[in-house]
């Protein structure tokens, strides 16, 4: 059979799978509005064309034969397609619209990402955002989330992930501090004082450096030290906190880092040397596979890659 005639049948196999998943002749004509003897005459000439039988009718019912059934399940993922495909092109003709469900931690999301969202909204009025500041790790598709925002080394793989900015982690104190302890200037020497941190299923808590510039003679490129201190806590922004009133030496993510360091209410420990581990080293915005992507999310998926492309400078 000619590439010609396989076209022009395409409309009959879609039909065909209107009545495969509406059950009966009466059902799939109403669904296409179409009448029963319009949908009787397309499912003849396809098979016709096919010379094998694709239905059984009887008075009472209707079921798809072997070769049916096949032409239908080998079909149906493309018309699916396509179907997504036209939607895709009709949101294009409209205004962009919906809502997004967007997930993020709460420092980050509180310093770095409300502040750049009223230009997004502005920008489209019937977009509508739903934000959920959690520092909980949330199963994005489970939860009903259309996309999230992350730092991390090594996004899901189970999921689409779009690099946003370099992050890094920051080993800082206050000026008060400093005065009254003196600085570290080794990492094996954070053992003579209080660390702040974040706390991880590990005992005893450690945090573990890289030397800038690699390794010297007779000393290790990569340290691991056990640390201690008075306070733990699972938010960037309250080791922050705990770290301006002089409790002790933090670790921080640089975008929590970063006003406090600009104002030189927080000063940089042990410059020398790169932490590892604690904090991921890129922002991502992460969302679930999909076959079809509404376009609201796209537009902010490409307005914040825009809004973050210039990082975290402190």
């Amino acid at each position: 059979m000619s590439r010609e005639k396989i076209s022009f049948l395409w409309g009959h196999v879609h039909w065909l799978t209107v009545l495969a998943q509406q059950g009966s002749f009466t059902a799939a004509a109403r669904h296409l509005n179409v009448s029963k003897a319009a949908m009787s005459q397309r499912i003849a000439e396809l098979e016709a064309a096919a010379g094998i039988p694709l239905v059984r009718r009887t008075t009472r019912s209707m079921r798809l034969t072997e070769a049916g059934q096949q032409l239908v399940e080998t079909t149906r993922g493309a018309f699916e397609q396509i179907a997504g495909s036209f939607e895709g092109v009709r949101e294009l003709a409209a205004l962009p619209q919906g809502s997004v469900r967007l997930s993020a931690p709460v420092a980050l999301g509180r310093q770095q990402l409300t502040p750049r969202l009223p230009g997004f909204l502005r920008a489209h009025p019937r977009i509508r955002i739903e934000l959920e500041l959690s520092d909980r790790l949330s199963a994005l598709a489970v939860e009903g989330f259309d996309l999230a925002i992350r730092h991390t080394s090594v996004p899901p793989d189970t999921h689409v992930a779009w690099a946003l900015c370099p992050t890094r982690s920051i080993l800082v104190a206050s000026r008060e501090y400093v005065a009254r302890c003196g600085a570290p200037d080794t990492p094996q020497a954070l053992a003579g004082h209080a660390c702040l941190h974040y706390p991880r299923r590990q005992s005893p808590s450690t945090w573990t450096f890289e030397r800038l510039g690699g390794r010297r003679r007779g000393a290790p490129a990569r340290e691991v030290v056990p640390i201690a201190g008075p306070l733990a806590v699972n938010n960037s922004e309250g080791l922050r906190e705990a770290a301006l009133a002089g409790l002790g030496i933090t670790l921080l993510p640089d975008f929590t880092a970063q006003g406090a360091l600009r104002e030189g209410l927080l000063v940089p420990v042990l410059p020398g040397w790169r932490p590892m581990g604690v904090f991921g080293d890129t922002l991502y915005a992460i969302r679930p596979y999909a076959s079809h992507v509404p376009r609201a999310v796209q537009l902010l998926v490409a307005y914040l890659r825009e809004a973050f492309k210039d990082g975290f400078a402190v």
